[in-house]
This record gives C-alpha cells, sequence and structure tokens, in this order.
C-alpha cells in the first residue's frame, strides 16, 4: 500500500448516519482493499464545504455523502485538475448511480482508486450548482415539509406530498426559454441537467452526462387530480406534451423573472433567492472518476 487518498464524509447523510460508529473502520477497511490509505475526515454537513476545500489541491477527492453534499463537492472541484470520487452514502445517491459507481464502499473506493477520469457538465442557478437538477414551486414546499418531519427522507415523502397538494399556492413565473419571454402559472417548474426522461420507465432517468443542455419542463395540471393523473400517465409512458405541460425543451439556458424572492430546490435542498435568476448548462465543468469498464449512463448519439 503506497496511496494515500483524502476522503470527505459528511456524517450527516443518509447511509453515513445509519451506518454510527462503524463508519469509519467500514471507509478505511474499503480503502485498504482497493490499495490505497484513507486520509479520513468525518464532519458534520454544516463543515462540508470547508473540508471540501481543505482537500481541493488533491488530484482526487473522495467525498461521502448524498447528491446535495455531491453538488457541494461540484462547485469547489469544478474546472480544476482535481477529480471527484463519489462514496454514495446519502438517501438516493442518484449522481452515483448514473456515474454507474457502485453502491457498497469497496467498489466505490475502488473506483476511487483506480477509476478512470472523465468529465460530465453541471447546472448553475445564481452561484449555486447542481449535479442533477433544480425546480421551482411544489417540490421545493415538499422538501421543507419532508425535512421537518422526524423520519427517513423516504418515509416522509408521502405525508409530506399530500400535506402540499392538498394547500398549493401558485405564483405566475415570466420564463425566457431564449425566445422571448412569457408567463405561465404551474405547480412546478423543472430543471435538469441534460436531458431527462419523463416517460415510463425511464422517468425522471438521464441518458447522457454530456449533453450540454438543461431539460426544461414547466407541468401544466394545477389541481390534486389533475397532478395525479399527470403522474398516473407519466409512469405509463403516455403524458402527452401539449396537455401535460406548458413548457418543454432543451436549451443551454433559462431566465426566470419577476420581484422579489423565491424558494428554488436543487439536489434535495433548498435555497431563497432574488429574482430573476438564470439558469446555465456548464459543459464538462467537473472531472470525476468513474469504473474503467462502464461509462456513466450513456454516450451522446451524433446529430
Amino acid at each position: 500500500m503506497n496511496q494515500s487518498i483524502k476522503v470527505v464524509v459528511n456524517r450527516s447523510g443518509g447511509t453515513a448516519k445509519r451506518m454510527g460508529d462503524k463508519l469509519a473502520a467500514a471507509i478505511e477497511a474499503a480503502f485498504t482493499a482497493a490499495g490505497a490509505k484513507a486520509d479520513l475526515a468525518l464532519v458534520e454537513g454544516k463543515v462540508i464545504e470547508q473540508a471540501i476545500s481543505n482537500a481541493s489541491s488533491q488530484p482526487v477527492v473522495v467525498v461521502g455523502g448524498g447528491d446535495g453534499t455531491q453538488s457541494t463537492a461540484a462547485a469547489l472541484l469544478m474546472h480544476s485538475d482535481s477529480a471527484l470520487a463519489v462514496l454514495p452514502l446519502g438517501t438516493l445517491n442518484h449522481l452515483a448511480k448514473e456515474l454507474q459507481v457502485p453502491a457498497d464502499l469497496k467498489g466505490a473506493a475502488d473506483v476511487a482508486v483506480h477509476g478512470a477520469r472523465t468529465a460530465i457538465d453541471l447546472g448553475s442557478v445564481g452561484d449555486v450548482v447542481f449535479v442533477n437538477n433544480a425546480s421551482i414551486g411544489l417540490y421545493t414546499r415538499l422538501v421543507r415539509r419532508r425535512d421537518a418531519i422526524k423520519l427517513p427522507k423516504w418515509l416522509a415523502t408521502v405525508p409530506a406530498a399530500w400535506g402540499i397538494m392538498r394547500r398549493m399556492k401558485l405564483r405566475p413565473l415570466c420564463i425566457d426559454m431564449g425566445q422571448g419571454e412569457h408567463t405561465i402559472v404551474t405547480p412546478l417548474l423543472f430543471i435538469g441537467n441534460n436531458r431527462y426522461s419523463y416517460q415510463g420507465r425511464s422517468l425522471g432517468k438521464r441518458e447522457c452526462l454530456t449533453d450540454g443542455v438543461l431539460s426544461v419542463y414547466a407541468v401544466a395540471p394545477r389541481t390534486v387530480a389533475g397532478l395525479v393523473g399527470f403522474g398516473l400517465r407519466a409512469l405509463a409512458g403516455r403524458a402527452n406534451p401539449e396537455r401535460d405541460f406548458l413548457a418543454l425543451g432543451d436549451v443551454e439556458q433559462i431566465v426566470v423573472s419577476g420581484e422579489g424572492k423565491i424558494d428554488v430546490a436543487h439536489d434535495g435542498e433548498v435555497t431563497r433567492m432574488a429574482l430573476p435568476l438564470t439558469f446555465r448548462s456548464l459543459p464538462r465543468a467537473l472531472t470525476v472518476m468513474v469504473p474503467v469498464d462502464k461509462p456513466p449512463v450513456a454516450t451522446p448519439t451524433a446529430a
């Protein structure tokens, strides 16, 4: 063993929190099995940004946590010579799955030590960076309500969703996707980093992490019954672009205008931000570690 690798872990993350006192030993054993010594920092979520910043000069920075933690790391490591290696220790771990990083610690450690470097896109809004998606509307309220319920995220989502749908508050949004401004009233404006599917088995998934575009969906139904119907149609692969969406498209940038401030959800976190907001695609802005034999999701097809 002749390699030391910096590992920063948000011990407040879903899986990390469940592992408790066993976490440090399990991580160290995983990296030992991969032929490296883990220079490990276990920190609380409130200081994760500083801990990652302290490690940002390393060629590879391993970051353990969920998607919110990974987006924090992405903001610090983008446009640099450092590569982010994901240790999936959150609840959903969407980025890890789409990078084909194994869910187990030994597999993820092996990718961090022996994997290949590749560049992926990021999204941004103001000074916030996101690796998966951002949104305005119902989901921001769901996140806040879910986090207030003292249950695991997956268990708290159902009562949180029911609560917000019973008391929907809609706000007009002025959006510009590059063809002029127009006003919409939608329960959910979704902005994905790269193209997201809204149909069937591929619902909520990306085919590629290097499209260089943002995927924009503004949901049309504005009642509980309408939203339930839309959800069922989407799951069945029958969502209708003309009926179910007020705006739909792939763009490099979208501007949301208005006065005052608005809540923006990004990778499971919520930030209150001042309007107007410009959402941008940041092509190939972040270097990540991926398995040598498995490219992240799919490679883009030629136009």
